[in-house]
C-alpha cells in the first residue's frame, strides 16, 4: 500500500504544479497585436468527406470574408453531394479549387488528404511567389473563422517575426447558446445535449486555452486540425526532411506542430481570434472522436527521442512536450493508482477497518478528495465565467463548475479506449457524423 501512496502522491504533485504552471501564464498573459494582412498570401486547406450538409455555407462564409484568399477544397471520394457543391462554386470563382481524391488513394487518412491539397497548391503557384509569406491555413467543413484572424496571424508577434513557422487559433464552440440541439420534443436530451456542448466550449476556451498560454512560454504551442496556420517555407522543408508535411498518427495536426519545431521553427497562440465550429451534442460521437485524439498523442510519443536531441527545441519546450507525450501513460498509471486504493478502501470499509493509506479520518479523506480530486476540474467553471461569459450568472457558473468536473471523466474512458485500440493495432481514421447529418454513408464515429 506504501508503494501506490507514493505513486498516488507523485501524480498529484505533479498534476496540481501542471495545473498552477497553466493558469499563470493564462491570467497574465498580453495580448498579440494586429498586422497587415496584405504583407501575406493566404491560402485555405479545408478537407471534406460526406459535408454536403455544411460545406456550402462554410465557402460563401470564407469567400466573402477573406475574398482575395485562395480556397482548396479536398473531397476525400465522398458519397454525396460534396463535390459537386463545391465544382459548382469553384465554376464561378477562380480563386475556389477542388481537390478531387478517388479510392484507393482517398479516405486513407487526414494527413493524406492534406498532403494532395499540398501538392495540388504547389503546382499552381506563379514562380514569383515568395512561399516565407505564403500562409495556409487549414479549417474544418464547419469552421467559422473570426473576421479579424488574418490580420491577427499577420500581426508582429506571428507571422511578421521570420521565426514563428506556425500559429494556432483558439478555438470556440458556435452551437454553445443553441437551446435545442436535439429538436423539440425532447426536453431531458436536450438539457443533457446544451450540457455537453457548454463543457466543450469551456474546455476549449479555458483548459485548452491556458495549456496554449503556458506553450506560448515555451514556443511549444500545439496545433489543431481547425484554424491552423504554417507558412509554405516551414511545410516545404518539412517534406524535404521528412517526406511530406503531414504524416500518419491519428493527430496529424499536433504532429506537424512538432515538426515546425524540429524544422527549427516557433508555434504560437492566437488567443485574440478564433475559429468557431460544431460542438457534439452525442456523448457517444464525442467519446469516440476523443478517443481518435487519445490515440494520436500516444501514436506521437515516437517523437519523444528526436525533441530530446533536437538544437532546436529550447529545454523548456523540452519539458512541456515531454510531460504532454507520457501524459496518457501518465493517466493510465494514475487509473492503476487510484483503482488499486478504491479496492483497498471497500476492503477496509466491508472488515470494519476503515483506512487508505494512513488517512483514517474520513473527514481527512474527504478534504484531500475535495482539494485533489474536485477544485483542479471545478475551477474552470469561474474562469469561464471571468475570462469568456462575464455576465452569466453565479448559480449558473456553479452548474458549470460541477458539470466540468464531471465531464472530466470522459477522458478515462476515451484513454483506456485509446490504449486498447493501440495495442490491438487498430489505427483506422473514421469522419465525426456533423450534427446537421441526417444520412452518412460508410462508417462514422457515431457507430464505433
Amino acid at each position: 500500500m506504501s508503494i501506490i501512496q507514493a505513486v498516488a502522491f507523485f501524480l498529484l504533485i505533479g498534476f496540481l504544479t501542471y495545473i498552477t504552471s497553466i493558469v499563470v501564464p493564462f491570467f497574465r498573459r498580453k495580448p498579440n497585436h494586429p498586422g497587415n494582412p496584405d504583407d501575406f498570401v493566404w491560402h485555405f486547406i479545408i478537407p471534406c468527406r460526406d459535408e454536403e450538409a455544411v460545406i456550402g455555407n462554410t465557402i460563401e462564409r470564407l469567400t466573402g470574408t477573406f475574398s482575395g484568399a485562395h480556397i482548396w477544397v479536398i473531397d476525400d471520394d465522398s458519397e454525396d453531394a460534396t463535390s459537386n457543391i463545391v465544382q459548382r462554386y469553384s465554376d464561378e470563382n477562380r480563386l475556389l479549387h477542388l481537390v478531387q481524391r478517388r479510392r484507393p488513394e482517398a479516405r486513407t487518412g487526414k494527413g493524406d488528404a492534406l498532403n494532395a491539397a499540398y501538392h495540388q497548391m504547389l503546382t499552381s503557384l506563379d514562380r514569383d511567389v515568395d512561399p516565407e509569406n505564403l500562409i495556409v491555413c487549414v479549417v474544418d467543413a464547419d469552421g467559422e473563422l473570426a473576421a479579424n484572424a488574418l490580420e491577427q496571424a499577420a500581426g508582429p508577434d506571428v507571422f511578421a517575426n521570420p521565426i514563428v513557422g506556425a500559429a494556432q487559433t483558439s478555438v470556440w464552440m458556435k452551437n454553445r447558446d443553441d437551446p435545442g440541439p436535439l429538436g423539440t420534443g425532447k426536453p431531458i436530451g436536450n438539457y443533457f445535449a446544451r450540457a455537453l456542448i457548454r463543457m466543450q466550449d469551456i474546455e476549449f476556451r479555458t483548459v485548452i486555452a491556458a495549456m496554449q498560454s503556458l506553450r506560448e512560454k515555451t514556443s511549444s504551442v500545439g496545433l489543431g486540425g481547425n484554424g491552423q496556420f504554417t507558412r509554405l517555407s516551414v511545410l516545404q522543408k518539412i517534406a524535404d526532411e521528412a517526406g511530406e508535411p503531414w504524416h500518419g498518427a491519428l493527430l496529424e495536426d499536433y504532429e506537424l506542430g512538432i515538426h515546425v519545431q524540429l524544422a527549427g521553427y516557433e508555434n504560437r497562440h492566437i488567443l485574440e481570434s478564433y475559429v468557431a465550429q460544431e460542438a457534439l451534442s452525442s456523448a457517444r460521437r464525442l467519446i469516440t472522436q476523443r478517443t481518435r485524439w487519445a490515440q494520436g498523442n500516444i501514436q506521437c510519443i515516437k517523437y519523444l527521442p528526436e525533441i530530446i536531441k533536437s538544437r532546436h527545441i529550447s529545454n523548456a519546450s523540452v519539458v512541456e512536450s515531454s510531460y504532454y507525450l507520457i501524459l496518457p501513460y501518465l493517466q493510465l498509471l494514475g487509473i492503476l493508482t487510484w483503482g488499486s486504493m478504491t479496492v483497498f478502501f471497500i476492503m477496509g470499509a466491508t472488515s470494519g477497518q476503515l483506512f487508505i493509506g494512513g488517512f483514517e479520518d474520513l473527514g481527512w479523506l474527504l478534504l484531500m478528495t475535495l482539494i485533489f480530486g474536485i477544485m483542479p476540474f471545478a475551477m474552470w467553471g469561474p474562469i469561464y465565467k471571468i475570462k469568456c461569459e462575464p455576465t452569466a450568472g453565479w448559480w449558473r457558473t456553479v452548474g458549470w463548475s460541477i458539470g466540468m468536473w464531471l465531464y472530466v471523466y470522459y477522458t478515462y474512458i476515451c484513454l483506456v479506449r485509446a490504449a486498447f485500440r493501440v495495442t490491438t493495432g487498430r489505427n483506422g481514421w473514421l469522419k465525426t457524423k456533423r450534427n446537421a447529418e441526417k444520412n452518412t454513408s460508410g462508417p462514422v464515429a457515431k457507430d464505433t
